[in-house]
């Protein structure tokens, strides 16, 4: 470790398929490296970190999870933002003794708007691929995504370029939160969409509110939300102190680099976290990889080392209707050198958080299975080609010693491991000798 690392922003990301415990190393960090803000920096509402602060327990999803310990939140044009979820969470914060969680919350005005709409549509889609599901969350993320890209393709080429169950007569660009501060903009991209994806909304079983419901609804957001420019909003927190950056999802998720097509439509990479911060002028981040002592994913695609045989009490994450079922699986250090190459590629990697110390007293590992090699980037069949690997792997799996798990997993990664957890709570969790160096 060189001397220019410590005192430096900070970027969690989470090395798997999501559920690493990146809210929980983000809470910690929070208490003790008192940031001036923490940056959500891609994903959207189907994040679900949960976080236990002194038997306190809340699941952060659009907000920060440095909120328990007053750190404001700023969410970056890169997230997709659920208004109805975002007040409902407020509401919850409220709950456990926030004051005024909004007023700790700024959102960039260029981030998407999801809207009820988006959220039927895509159930309505997973409902007819039946069995071969992609694993979505249900909340509408792939969809806003999608309809803004067509949107985008249509206005800037002035033909449709995508076949699907809709009219298309009707794209107009998609709707931000800038556009939440204009009753007439937001009933007119309102209007627009339940045209557009009216054919799939007769033929599924879902449906939105009305139009004026939902407008009602956003320009309510509009007005009780703080809209601020994400260069502007990092560069004021930054004059202050550290800012701290918090991932959704994971890397075997990315979009373009993660296992095809079980995938997010989000980029998780610790790029994007560096790019937000040149942008504002700032030096790039420490990068903090989080990693489970085992292996889990929700739902559809690979899981090499699963084993519905291993019994790891799990109170915080189940099965989903859209999700799917929680999982399980031994040590994957395979998938895990090749999550660590791709953050290298992408940002960079600098350090390391183990969590579920306490639970992984059965847990096997898997050294050496397969060799997940990096391809071209946004090749998404060389990507497809990862998941058939993963998909028809047959790990072997050998014992290790639960106190043996952090060394191999630092092995793997090539970093050292700055944070250990053994149990939920904050209290649970303490830095090593490292990691008491660097957040210092």
């Amino acid at each position: 470790m060189t001397d220019d690392m410590t005192g430096r922003h900070i970027a969690v990301i989470g090395l798997g398929f999501g559920d690493e415990t990146k809210g929980a190393t983000v809470d910690w960090l929070s208490d003790r490296v008192d940031p001036t803000a923490v940056v959500r920096f891609n994903g959207g509402a189907q994040a679900a970190h949960n976080v236990v602060a002194d038997g306190v327990h809340h699941t952060f999803r659009l907000f920060g999870s440095g909120t328990l310990s007053g750190v404001p939140t700023h969410v970056s044009r890169h997230v997709l933002v659920d208004p109805w979820r975002l007040a409902a969470e407020a509401v919850d914060l409220a709950d456990l003794g926030v004051d005024d969680p909004l007023r700790l919350a700024s959102v960039s005005p260029d981030a998407l708007v999801v809207t009820p709409i988006h959220i039927a549509v895509n159930r309505i889609r997973e409902d007819l691929r039946g069995d071969a599901r992609h694993g979505s969350c249900g909340l509408g993320i792939g969809e806003t995504r999608w309809y803004a890209l067509a949107a985008a393709a249509r206005l800037r080429r002035g033909q449709r370029l995508f076949d699907v169950e809709a009219s298309g007569d009707a794209l107009f660009p998609a709707l931000t939160v800038a556009d939440c501060v204009d009753p007439q903009t937001v009933r007119q991209r309102l209007m627009a969409l339940s045209e557009f994806y009216r054919p799939l909304l007769d033929a599924g079983r879902h449906e939105p509110p009305s139009v004026r419901v939902m407008a009602a609804a956003l320009v309510e957001f509009g007005r009780a939300v703080t809209i601020a420019d994400d260069r502007a909003r990092l560069a004021e927190a930054a004059s202050r102190g550290r800012l701290l950056f918090e991932g959704a999802q994971g890397v075997l998720l990315d979009e373009w680099r993660g296992l095809h097509p079980h995938t997010t439509w989000s980029t998780t990479l610790p790029g994007v976290a560096q790019r937000l911060l040149a942008d504002a002028g700032e030096p790039p981040a420490l990068v903090v990889g989080v990693v489970r002592a085992y292996a889990t994913r929700h739902g559809a695609g690979p899981l090499p080392t699963e084993d519905a045989g291993l019994s790891i009490d799990e109170p915080h994450n189940g099965t989903g209707e859209y999700q799917g079922a929680w999982r399980v699986g031994h040590l994957d250090l395979p998938l895990l050198r090749y999550s660590a190459d791709v953050c290298r590629r992408h940002g960079g990697l600098d350090a390391l958080a183990v969590s579920h110390m306490d639970v992984a007293g059965g847990v096997r590992v898997a050294r050496g299975y397969a060799e997940y090699r990096l391809g071209e980037y946004r090749d998404l069949g060389f990507q497809e080609g990862l998941t058939g690997l993963a998909r028809g792997a047959t790990p072997v799996l050998d014992a290790i010693d639960v106190e043996a798990i952090p060394s191999e997993i630092a092995a793997a990664a090539g970093v050292p491991v700055a944070v250990e957890g053994r149990g939920p709570d904050r209290a649970d969790r303490a830095a090593t000798g490292f990691g008491d160096t660097l957040f210092a």
